[in-house]
């Protein structure tokens, strides 16, 4: 994975249980050991702006994507010195996933969920066919991955979808699940809807 940009979706809240912040460090000591360059938000609060610092100060590289409103309110990290600066949300996660080799989700709030959401359709559609790591840390995302699962039982997706993303139970083992996983096919758009 040296070299490989690895996208990173989190919380940008500064309250979050101690845990959540000790998975962050996790893995951004996995990322760095992988030689993986840090995808993220850009913000210098919550899980966003602690795993941007402990990847840089342990060594590693992180690139931030935001948008210019948010850094006109100083929320950009300071550490950080790679930058794209966008104009719109959607262009922002739209940088998030251009020219990454992967992306995981550690816990987060409703930009976490949205980003989430829209990576997991774009995958199914066949524009994003990287490896998505969900971190189900202390049971974070289980009403989420029953949601999914109703979902395909109630036939509103393919049960191949449920292969979409794979999900660990540790920060420290989002890398391995990463490199365990393989590029989705492009012809997956072909499956994408459910037919009658």
């Amino acid at each position: 994975m040296r070299g490989a940009r690895v996208t990173v979706y989190c919380a940008g809240s500064a309250r979050v249980a101690q845990d959540y912040v000790d998975g962050a460090s996790e893995l951004a000591q996995t990322l760095v050991d992988a030689g993986a360059v840090l995808v993220f938000g850009g913000g210098k609060t919550g899980l966003m702006g602690h795993i941007a610092t402990e990847v840089i100060q342990r060594g590693g590289k992180a690139s931030g994507v935001m948008p210019q409103f948010l850094k006109d309110i100083e929320m950009d990290h300071p550490l950080v010195d790679d930058f794209t600066f966008v104009q719109t949300m959607a262009e922002r996660k739209a940088g998030l996933l251009a020219h990454t080799e992967a992306l995981i989700a550690l816990p987060g709030g409703c930009g976490t969920l949205e980003e989430l959401a829209e990576a997991i359709t774009l995958k199914r559609l066949g524009q994003y066919l990287k490896p998505v790591v969900i971190v189900n840390q202390n049971g974070f995302y289980d009403d989420l991955l029953r949601q999914l699962k109703r979902m395909v039982d109630e036939e509103f997706m393919n049960p191949e979808h449920l292969d979409l993303w794979t999900v660990v139970d540790h920060p420290r083992d989002a890398v391995a699940a990463i490199t365990s996983t393989s590029d989705l096919s492009p012809d997956i758009l072909h499956r994408a809807a459910v037919k009658a």
